[in-house]
């Protein structure tokens, strides 16, 4: 609706109403399924957060907040001293990607790499999102939404999260 001009921010939902709502949706039509599905990609989250942890990665978007089904992508926060450096380590590693942009925190382009990664818990392939952040970037990327919830968060955080659901990852 903003990008059509066709309502002010103040008329459309907050991100937590949207939250709230998509939780009701789960709450009613998925709550079979998605708490194995949401354990399965933070646990995937959790492999990829160690596997990139020298860019001080935090998890994100709907695997981080809870929301996640296994039609979602998980979401990482890369945090660069060099913003090259997180290509350079996925093609040390062999590692295939896709490069895009995206508006980051300070209204610049960011790169955003994407890959492909198995999800065994699940049998399939699902898509991980790589935003690379300069490593000043970090400062601000911790305050908590408008009840106090953190919008990510780092390898530990995820850990106690797997631990309260009671996944040991």
């Amino acid at each position: 609706a903003r990008s059509l001009g066709r309502s002010r921010p103040a008329d459309l939902p907050s991100n937590e109403a949207v939250e709230d709502a998509v939780r009701e949706y789960i709450a009613v039509f998925c709550a079979d399924t998605q708490p194995a599905e949401l354990a399965a990609l933070r646990s995937l989250a959790m492999r990829w957060l160690e596997r990139l942890a020298e860019f001080r990665p935090h998890l994100s978007g709907a695997a981080w907040r809870g929301t996640a089904t296994r039609l979602s992508a998980i979401h990482l926060d890369l945090y660069c001293d060099d913003t090259k450096s997180a290509e350079l380590a996925l093609i040390n590693h062999g590692v295939d990607y896709d490069v895009a942009s995206r508006p980051g925190p300070r209204g610049a382009e960011v790169d955003l790499l994407s890959l492909a990664s198995r999800c065994p818990e699940l049998g399939e392939t699902v898509t991980v999102f790589l935003t690379v952040l300069d490593h000043d970037d970090l400062r601000g990327a911790l305050k908590p939404d408008a009840r106090g919830r953190s919008w990510r968060g780092d390898a530990g955080a995820l850990r106690r999260l797997l631990a309260e659901a009671g996944d040991p990852a």
